[in-house]
């Protein structure tokens, strides 16, 4: 399982076998069954969580309707954390909760430094994969501001069918700030065109 790991960390960069060996010693495998948390608000983040297996969504409560808003979803080969709790060790503002049975490879904040320390270049890999979310999250925002609902939900399913595969209805709503049943029309009127 570790090696699914490794071989995303070597599609960015190179690594010694040395390497990829010291690199499977820092991580540890966890299976969530449907509905467990990975994180609740309030808790710390205590590891960066690699989804080797299933699908997870990052969520919080708006405390105007009390409704559950979608932050992300994490399938496999993503990562499910809440960085700024992890990175800084204070609570988090969200949930991080498991949709199917879900295979996780984690590390520990504590191992995750020693592991920068130990291979330096793998720096490198995190600052991309960082880059990464940081142009998805720029992306959405600018696709809210600027798309229709029903132009949102098209450019979702485009850019995130595995997700739209996996993820209830209601919950891809939510990820859209739509109401289920809105979305539901929207698909009725794709299905028709």
């Amino acid at each position: 399982m570790k090696e699914r790991i490794i071989k995303t960390i070597a599609t960015h960069i190179a690594l010694s076998a040395e390497e990829e060996n010291a690199i499977g010693t820092f991580w540890t495998e966890k299976t969530l069954e449907k509905g467990d948390y990975l994180l609740r608000n309030g808790e710390t983040c205590k590891t960066d969580n690699f989804v080797v297996d299933g699908a997870l969504k990052a969520y919080y409560i708006n405390a105007e309707t009390g409704k559950e808003e979608i932050l992300y979803f994490a399938i496999e080969d993503w990562w499910a954390t809440d960085m700024g709790s992890f990175q800084k060790q204070k609570p988090s503002m969200y949930n991080i909760q498991a949709l199917e049975q879900t295979t996780l490879l984690q590390i520990s904040y504590d191992s995750f430094q020693a592991m920068l320390r130990q291979i330096p270049k793998l720096e490198r890999f995190f600052r991309i994969i960082l880059e990464n979310y940081l142009a998805s999250l720029q992306r959405r925002i600018i696709l809210n501001n600027t798309l229709d609902a029903t132009q949102r939900y098209l450019d979702f399913l485009e850019n995130y069918p595995k997700i739209a595969d996996k993820v209830p209805n209601y919950l891809i709503a939510s990820y859209l700030g739509i109401s289920a049943e809105f979305l539901s029309r929207i698909r009725k009127k794709n299905e028709a065109s």
